[in-house]
């Protein structure tokens, strides 16, 4: 049960949600955006956030698709992971976004709200990022398209009142030789201790991270070392580990030092296998 009042909307356009958002704000309703709600549940039953408002941007059309236009693939940021799962235009897409979570939480979860959320972990954007995927974001002065490196920098990074509408992603990426890890304490199920989601492409390995560090991320310099063959594989590691860009995480789910055993281990088996394609 949730502890507090809140006003619900539902725009059916993007121009709708963008005002709304607006005229909540100028009222002082500290509106939030809406779409699989899982976490938005989740801090407000315990209290964390308070909103006054709540926009649900499922309605929109433009945010529930799932389709080819040209050469490029566009996903609606309210497509849930099962959704995506069962059409699976992205591989890769597909199979990180069937290991974030059990069923039932990915039929609410969406590709929006996963890599919109603030846990650590929000592995869903690992093959965007390795896609050099393209964001279509709405605000107060419009809609504007860039490139998930400009915007996605540990979390999300939006102006107030901004929202995701769309992913775009080459087509070109969509059938790249990959690989995906999910290393876990115990189980199938439940928080990483590992993430690993890799592809080649033009013979070079391009690798992605979640469960490492306390935010998900692909790490260019870390590719560099990787991708050294002067030197063996075991060196190589050992240079990507040194460049991480965050300290390993500590914490319920592995020590730092356990983390960084199953890491150089994941990506060994992960480079081992690339270079074989």
């Amino acid at each position: 049960m949730i502890p507090f009042n809140f006003e619900y909307y539902k725009p059916s356009s993007v121009q709708m949600a963008v005002e709304l958002f607006q005229s909540l704000h100028k009222q002082g309703k500290k509106p939030m955006y809406y779409s699989g709600g899982t976490e938005i549940i989740t801090w407000a039953r315990a209290n964390s956030i308070q909103p006054g408002s709540v926009i649900d941007l499922k309605f929109i059309p433009e945010c529930n698709v799932i389709e080819m236009q040209k050469d490029k693939l566009v996903i609606g940021a309210c497509v849930t992971l099962s959704v995506l799962s069962a059409a699976n235009p992205f591989p890769l897409l597909t199979e990180t976004a069937q290991g974030a979570a059990d069923q039932t939480a990915r039929n609410k979860i969406t590709l929006g709200g996963n890599i919109c959320g603030k846990i650590y972990y929000r592995e869903a954007v690992l093959p965007l990022l390795l896609a050099n995927s393209r964001m279509v974001i709405a605000g107060i002065q419009g809609i504007r398209e860039t490139s998930i490196h400009n915007v996605f920098l540990q979390q999300l990074r939006l102006e107030n009142g901004e929202f995701l509408v769309q992913i775009l992603t080459d087509r070109g990426y969509l059938s790249l030789p990959f690989v995906h890890y999910k290393k876990r304490q115990i189980g199938n199920v439940g928080y990483p201790l590992v993430t690993v989601a890799a592809i080649k492409k033009d013979k070079q390995i391009h690798t992605a991270y979640s469960g490492v560090c306390s935010f998900p991320f692909r790490s260019l310099v870390m590719e560099q070392a990787l991708n050294d063959s002067s030197i063996p594989l075991a060196a190589r590691i050992e240079q990507a580990i040194g460049k991480l860009p965050a300290p390993l995480l500590d914490n319920a789910e592995g020590s730092a030092s356990f983390r960084k055993f199953v890491l150089k281990q994941t990506m060994a088996d992960a480079v081992q296998i690339l270079e074989r394609r």
